[in-house]
């Protein structure tokens, strides 16, 4: 809760119009609308006076969310040791959080257009493949697997280029990450703003990319039908081919609906401490990802050298990413 919708509950906790509070105070109906909009603040000497008028202390009306109505320090229900027993806290003005929160749109779209290249990748070796398979281009078999492979790794190049950008951009917000915050007076006013601004279209991009998903396999199943009643293998392999290539096309768009919009919530959900980010799950993660990570890059490094596999041992990380939540979480459930 902000200043701003405590001015207004407390108010009507009074049984005050606007009216009556702005001539307690001595200022205008239209400055105490602009408050309690959030177009504006009151100064210092107005905050002691509502502080007065309302029998709060001034630390209740400007701290976000940090004590009650009668002034006493509030922890939660669920106090954390680095909330209440005087653990250090990394400041985070409002400049900070607003930097942050525009830099994790943009590393939204890096990100989610590097995994939708990845999953697009083979979809012109499989295509190819099996045209040549059918002797519907005028390559070998050989020929085209070569072709494939050309493009496959001119799309995951830009790919880990967009990866690796994103990380190194990503560096110097970390400790938003990993540190316990101390959010400015309307951080989390703006924050909470933003979230519910990004509510639709989190939702909407959500629920098409899970269809998109789940509506994936239908291409596959058309190809398989319309090549049901032939009898040239290599023409019934060319139709599946092409299944496969849609499905992936699917695929990729509905991921890059999901990764885009999700990153876009993590990153208001990063500032409010909330999710896979509150002060808990951060402890868990101190505690275990400076170790997991390190032993999941030496596994992709060592299965992708051994099976010479680059296209497909990508899998490893989404797999590890997972089955990191289900570790956090289960560490999490036992503290």
């Amino acid at each position: 809760m902000i200043l701003a919708e405590k001015i207004v509950d407390l108010r009507k906790k009074s049984g005050w119009s606007q009216e009556q509070l702005a001539e307690k105070l001595g200022v205008s109906r239209q400055s105490i609308s602009k408050w309690e909009s959030a177009q504006s603040t009151p100064d210092m000497k107005k905050v002691v006076a509502l502080s007065e008028l309302f029998g709060v202390s001034t630390d209740y009306l400007l701290k976000d969310d940090r004590e009650d109505a009668e002034g006493a320090a509030v922890c939660g229900e669920e106090p954390d040791a680095a909330a209440c027993d005087g653990a250090s806290l990394t400041p985070v003005s409002m400049e900070d959080a607003s930097a942050f929160l525009a830099h994790n749109e943009r590393n939204a779209r890096r990100i989610s257009l590097g995994v939708m290249l990845c999953i697009l990748s083979p979809i012109a070796l499989i295509a190819l493949s099996g045209a040549g398979a059918a002797h519907l281009v005028s390559l070998s078999e050989d020929q085209a697997t070569v072709v494939g492979m050309i493009v496959l790794f001119l799309l995951v190049a830009p790919a880990v280029a967009l990866f690796i950008q994103a990380g190194l951009h990503d560096e110097p917000f970390a400790y938003l990450k990993q540190d316990n915050l101390d959010t400015a007076y309307g951080v989390e006013g703006m924050v909470r703003e933003r979230q519910r601004n990004h509510r639709a279209s989190y939702t909407r991009e959500l629920t098409l990319g899970i269809v998109l998903c789940v509506a994936s396999s239908i291409p596959l199943f058309v190809a398989m039908a319309l090549a049901g009643d032939s009898t040239d293998a290599p023409i019934v392999g060319f139709y599946e081919c092409i299944g496969v290539c849609l499905l992936l096309c699917f695929v990729a768009v509905g991921v890059y609906l999901i990764v885009r919009t999700c990153c876009i919530e993590d990153g208001c959900k990063v500032l409010l401490e909330e999710g896979d980010y509150d002060r808990a799950m951060k402890a868990v993660s101190r505690r275990i990802g400076s170790i997991y990570w390190p032993v999941v890059t030496a596994v992709y490094l060592l299965v992708s050298f051994l099976t010479v596999g680059w296209a497909i041992t990508w899998v490893i990380w989404p797999v590890a990413g997972v089955l990191y939540g289900a570790i956090t979480a289960f560490l999490k459930m036992r503290m």
